[in-house]
Order: structure tokens, then C-alpha cells, then sequence
């Protein structure tokens, strides 16, 4: 499976009452796609290995996401379906403002997430399959 991914979006980390729930489908999906660290592909990789997925069907960032990135995706976590815990980090703004640019500043945080396998979920109306 492959996701194209031509998504505007917003931060909107530190007020979530101004986001709709499209644009934190979509900001997840955007994190979930660009992160730049491997740091949790073994816990992933070994998550859903001992589900009985076979390695070879694992994709991180391909074909494994969190439950608002398949939203975004047009699909659907199943009812019962248990995902894969981890631990990411995410950028928001600090209540310190940059001296230089007036600008809160910018801090990676850590934030605990699940993350569930395509073949634990389907699509909705349209998604991708």
C-alpha cells in the first residue's frame, strides 16, 4: 500500500478546542509519514511479530499507523483490535519565547502512542485498500 500525501497542515498541538478532527487525522498521518527517527521499528517489528504478522509484511510508515493516521487514510481501526505501543517524540511550542525572534520556541517531547497494522483495520467508503 501506498499513501500519496499532498496534505496542508496546520500545528495546532497546543490548542486542540481550534482543530477539527480532519486536520489532527491529518497532522498525524503527517507526523506518522515524515518522522525522521528508527528508534521504535524494533518494538514495531517485534510488537507484530508476536501478533503472528510475518516480518515481511511489516512497512512502518507504509503500512503501519496510528488510529487517527488511518482515519485520515479512509480507514478504520477494528472493534478488539490491539495495537503496538510507542513512544515518539513530537515538536511543540515552549512557553519560552525565542529572544531573537520574538517566537515561542520549538521542543521535541516524547509522546506515547499505539499503532496498528493494515490488516487490523479496513476501509471506509473510498479509502485506500
Amino acid at each position: 500500500m501506498e499513501a500519496t500525501l499532498n496534505l496542508a497542515v496546520t500545528h495546532s498541538q497546543n490548542n486542540p478546542t481550534h482543530s477539527s478532527k480532519a486536520e489532527v487525522r491529518r497532522e498525524s498521518l503527517m507526523r506518522a509519514v515524515s518522522g525522521q527517527t528508527m528508534s521504535n521499528y524494533p518494538a514495531i517489528f517485534q510488537g507484530f511479530i508476536a501478533k503472528g504478522i510475518p516480518e515481511s509484511e511489516i512497512r512502518p510508515r507504509e503500512n503501519v499507523f496510528t488510529f487517527e493516521a488511518w482515519k485520515a487514510l479512509g480507514r478504520y481501526v477494528r472493534k478488539g483490535e490491539h495495537g503496538v505501543k510507542v513512544v515518539t517524540f513530537i515538536e511543540t511550542k515552549s512557553k519560552e519565547v525565542d529572544q531573537d525572534t520574538g517566537e515561542p520556541k520549538l521542543i521535541r517531547r516524547p509522546w506515547s502512542t499505539t499503532v496498528f497494522h493494515v490488516s487490523q483495520t479496513e476501509a471506509l467508503n473510498g479509502g485506500v485498500k
